[in-house]
């Protein structure tokens, strides 16, 4: 991999397949920073035409640790899928980073951000009800109906309750 300069971000690019490896310090300055973003929208992008999906799915080393990495769908809803080593950084396949910045600058992590936030209401909107449910009295017997045969003036819950204290 040679190094190459993208604004001020010092990137690693793969001469045969035009892959770029971004360590994680500055994907985050990438993602924050418009004049970075503008410098990546500036990199020569692909021919016009139809975009090629990919047929061969493959999992690569990361090029620090060598460990083989995740594939995600970057913000979890880009369409962009990328391979992170949590630790080190993202490998972009040819042309994903100039299709990121995009996502970002098109509001993309906004949306990622508020979808993951109407997610986490909705767990705890769930889990209020079900602890609501779960201290309810009649919780244990929702959803059933219990005849208890009468023995002398007491019910069978009655002799169960003394017996039990």
């Amino acid at each position: 991999m040679k190094s190459v300069t993208v604004g001020s971000a010092s990137l690693l690019e793969c001469s045969n397949c035009e892959g770029i490896w971004v360590d994680i310090e500055t994907l985050r300055q990438i993602c924050a920073d418009r004049e970075k973003q503008a410098a990546v929208l500036g990199m020569p992008g692909p021919p016009e035409g139809p975009m090629e999906l990919e047929k061969n799915i493959r999992y690569v080393p990361c090029p620090v640790c060598h460990q083989l990495m995740n594939r995600v769908n970057f913000a979890h809803c880009s369409h962009v899928i990328v391979d992170v080593c949590k630790a080190h950084g993202t490998w972009f396949d040819k042309d994903e980073l100039r299709r990121t910045v995009e996502f970002i600058r098109g509001g993309g992590l906004e949306k990622a951000r508020m979808q993951q936030l109407e997610q986490i209401k909705d767990e705890q909107r769930n889990l209020e009800a079900t602890r609501r449910y779960s201290l309810s009295p009649d919780s244990a017997l929702a959803g059933h109906s219990y005849d208890f045969p009468n023995v002398g003036s007491s019910t069978a819950f009655d002799l169960l309750i003394n017996l039990l204290s």
